[in-house]
């Protein structure tokens, strides 16, 4: 059975509060008190058990207008209804009574049938606003709750996506000593381009964190497909015959099969690897279109891949091998300019000058 609302009826006129009482008390729990300091310390004993207050305007000690201004200062009393009782008929009166929190007025002498229906309504709307209030509550203690397990499941997304990738790269590594702090120095040219990129309205969309974040952890896989070569042609001290770089150039389509595979059906926890195969299938294509493997021109080719052939390239410019010496910065930097809208993206090339002195440093913080 539902308990009986309480209500609080505070008024001097012991006439009133008889009336009041023998109204309200067949419907609710009636308690009546005489003066808006006994309301008070009666409201500090009982707190958020009260449901109403009927509430005096002219009494002594503490008239109504203080006793509900001092309420509505209570944190835990604040929400309770308060109805003045008055005999007042003053638009001032009523509007200083509403700005300092009460609901509405009741006028004397009282109407049954008004009072009644006043008080219903009241504890209607409060009641309301209880059930809105708490279900707001639920609905943002829900969104903390489902964005604290969001947040875990993207935790366990990026320690998936760095396990994938440190798999492969180990892989990589294990084929091709050479690789490790070239996969870390071309990784890093990669976040700085691709950073300095965003800054043009033209990438800003495109180039968000979350993306240059991506592109980061993808570069490094951008020769997987080496993996497939044979040692004969991938640990060849010496230059390749035209034979053999036949096969070598099939190290992009060998990493973009691989990447797909492991990619799958594109769920989330791999769906970052989409970078990752376009590097690996594409950071050979040069935007005059004459490189390989499928001789794409412009940006046609993926932004990632344009963005890694000036990473990779500018790498293998400064590194020694076997088969050519390794340049010096500015000469590497230069040979990347000469191939401005040939082999490059002129876009990409254009504010490589800009993270030059950047590509310096990650080249002598990754040195062989």
């Amino acid at each position: 059975m539902k308990a009986k609302a309480h209500i609080l009826v505070v008024d001097d006129e012991p006439s009133n509060r008889l009336i009041l009482e023998d109204l309200l008390e067949p419907h609710y729990s009636v308690y009546a008190l005489a003066n808006g300091r006994q309301a008070l310390d009666y409201l500090m004993t009982v707190g958020q058990q009260l449901d109403m207050i009927l509430l005096d305007i002219v009494m002594p000690e503490m008239d109504g207008f203080e006793a509900c201004q001092r309420i509505k200062a209570e944190p835990k009393l604040q929400d309770i209804p308060i109805l003045f009782l008055t005999s007042l008929s003053s638009v001032i009166e009523e509007t200083h009574g509403l700005s300092l929190g009460a609901e509405d007025f009741v006028r004397k002498p009282f109407s049954p049938s008004v009072v009644l229906a006043r008080v219903r309504n009241h504890l209607e709307l409060s009641n309301a606003r209880r059930l809105l209030s708490e279900r707001n509550n639920a609905l943002e203690l829900l969104v903390r709750e489902r964005t604290q397990a969001l947040l875990r499941e993207k935790e366990q997304v990026i320690v998936a996506q760095e396990s994938t990738i440190s798999s492969l790269c180990a892989l990589v590594e294990m084929r091709d000593n050479e690789t490790g702090n070239h996969i870390r120095r071309t990784q890093n040219y990669v976040r700085v381009l691709a950073k300095r990129l965003s800054a043009l309205p033209q990438f800003a969309a495109t180039l968000g964190d979350d993306t240059i974040a991506l592109l980061f952890k993808s570069a490094p896989l951008h020769d997987v497909g080496k993996v497939a070569i044979p040692d004969a042609i991938l640990l060849k001290p010496g230059k390749l015959t035209d034979e053999e770089w036949i096969i070598m150039k099939r190290h992009a389509e060998y990493g973009r099969d691989a990447l797909v595979q492991v990619q799958g059906d594109g769920n989330s926890m791999v769906s970052f690897l989409t970078y990752a195969r376009e590097i690996a299938y594409g950071h050979h294509e040069k935007w005059d279109g004459s490189g390989y493997p499928q001789g794409l021109s412009g940006e046609a080719i993926p932004l990632s891949a344009r963005i890694m052939a000036v990473a990779d390239v500018y790498d293998a410019l400064i590194s020694k091998r076997a088969y050519k010496p390794a340049f010096a910065h500015d000469e590497a930097v230069g040979m990347i300019i000469e191939g401005r809208a040939t082999h490059f993206d002129p876009q990409i090339v254009d504010v490589l000058p800009d993270v030059a002195k950047e590509f310096q440093s990650i080249a002598a913080s990754y040195g062989d």
